[in-house]
């Protein structure tokens, strides 16, 4: 997400650091390239403005001229104003007591309410909670069944009727909700592909009857403008207590996530990253600037390292690495979790320093299937030690696998390469799985796990010296 918007901040930066010394008119012109940067990012006009008007002030007020790095205190500056445009931090669902809390969810058609009703309901559940969830889209085709689907996937209740009243669906739905000792009942409701008064009508005639505790509006972020627009909308109308936005991970841009709490001053409580139903994070603004100015975002990829990693596990994990006695059985478990984190490139984004040099490095998450094949086709000898893995075995391997033989050999080799990155990094520079994440996931390990030792390459304006058919060229 924001990889354009990222790379054009990043440019303004470096062209602060390679000035000797700093004025207010350099200020001017990176603010100008700022300006420009934001609205291509489709971020609403009186917001940039407003936010360059910030951002200046602040950088002569902190006495950018005199710093000596000027372009890191510029950054950091810029960092503070990004949280504060996008915050505060308000991640939290407010339950009552005695329940069930009533949440609804509005937003237009297309937008991701059924899906992200399911997601809801799934982080609850892992909050402790027992969620259900009404089937109220009563206009969409089959929007009742892909909610049944979705809550059975989940193995969450779903209540629903064969009925096309929205309001009776919702009071019959608090009723089941309160009578069976739900915590929360969440309403999914009809949309429209834009506003019009009968959608909105019936929204209002659902909260009027069922006094919803919670009002979240969802958004799609890759609208944009009119993502910020309709949320503006819906508050006059719905008075919302906060916005989710979803498909961030496909919006390049990012003016939805930068513009829509200045305009509606309602926060983002969540955003969607991905189709699957555990692709649904809390929104932290502090670590949403950080991603946008390319610095990673270390805090999210520790919760998701601590997630799947227990302290013992990681600790035992260390010392095989101390020893050399990883083997392939370890090297898989590390995939599966990579994997479940979100998959290899999005935890690469989450470095800090990492985030711009992603474009030539082929990782395909699709491997994880081939490489399970592979593993699991050798014996355990050959587990715990693939330097007996010599040609005969491999066929062997490759047969059981369904896969080639160079796809055998690409495997060990690969494995061989980070299991000595493993070692030296296990003790050495970066201190250890466990004093980083205590318990969870080394930084260099798992990038070293995650690539198989391969080299990032790093795109480059600087003049290279290439050896081309005996002669040199210089570009």
């Amino acid at each position: 997400m924001f990889e354009s918007l990222t790379e054009k901040f990043n440019s303004v930066f470096r062209s602060l650091a390679g000035r000797g010394k700093i004025t207010e008119a350099n200020i001017s012109d990176a603010m100008r390239d700022v300006r420009k940067a934001l609205l291509e990012a489709d971020v609403n006009y009186n917001v940039v403005k407003q936010f360059c008007k910030d951002v200046t002030q602040a950088a002569i007020g902190a006495q950018v001229m005199k710093s000596l790095h000027p372009s890191q205190v510029m950054i950091k500056i810029v960092s503070d104003e990004l949280t504060k445009l996008m915050g505060p931090v308000d991640t939290r669902i407010y339950l009552v007591s005695p329940g069930p809390t009533v949440i609804m969810l509005a937003g237009l058609q297309g937008g991701g309410k059924t899906t992200t009703a399911a997601k809801l309901a799934k982080y609850l559940v892992a909050k402790g909670k027992r969620p259900l969830l009404v089937a109220g889209d009563l206009q969409r085709p089959a929007a009742i069944e892909q909610l049944i689907v979705l809550g059975r996937q989940l193995n969450i209740d779903v209540y629903s009727e064969d009925s096309k009243n929205s309001v009776k669906v919702a009071k019959n739905s608090v009723k089941h909700g309160r009578k069976n000792g739900y915590d929360v009942v969440m309403l999914d409701t009809a949309g429209r592909l834009h506003i019009d008064k009968e959608m909105m009508h019936e929204l209002a005639d659902v909260a009027k009857a069922v006094n919803p505790h919670q009002i979240y509006l969802v958004c799609d972020a890759m609208t944009g403008q009119d993502a910020v627009n309709s949320a503006k909308e819906f508050n006059e109308r719905l008075e919302l207590d906060g916005v989710i936005l979803t498909k961030l991970d496909g919006d390049a841009r990012g003016g939805a996530a930068l513009s829509v709490k200045a305009v509606t001053g309602k926060p983002i409580k969540f955003i969607g990253v991905g189709e699957k139903l555990d692709k649904l994070e809390e929104f932290h603004p502090d670590r949403m600037a950080s991603r946008i100015l390319g610095m990673g975002d270390v805090v999210t990829l520790v919760e998701k390292a601590q997630e799947q990693f227990k302290a013992e596990e990681a600790e035992k994990l260390q010392k095989k690495m101390a020893k050399g006695t990883f083997g392939l059985d370890d090297f898989l478990k590390q995939m599966q979790a990579v994997k479940k984190m979100g998959g290899i490139k999005d935890m690469l984004k989450m470095m800090p320093g990492m985030g711009g040099q992603l474009g030539d490095l082929d990782i395909d998450d699709g491997e994880f299937g081939q490489m399970e094949a592979i593993v699991q086709s050798m014996t355990q000898a050959e587990r715990r030690d693939p330097d007996t893995i010599d040609i005969s075995r491999r066929r062997r391997i490759a047969g059981g696998a369904g896969v080639q033989v160079h796809d055998v050999s690409g495997l060990v080799k690969t494995f061989m390469r980070s299991r000595d990155m493993l070692k030296a990094m296990s003790g050495g520079t970066f201190g250890g799985l466990k004093n980083l994440f205590q318990g969870g996931f080394n930084m260099g390990a798992l990038s070293a796990a995650m690539t198989g030792g391969k080299k990032i390459k790093q795109r480059s304006k600087r003049k290279r010296v290439i050896k081309r058919r005996g002669k040199t060229k210089r570009r």
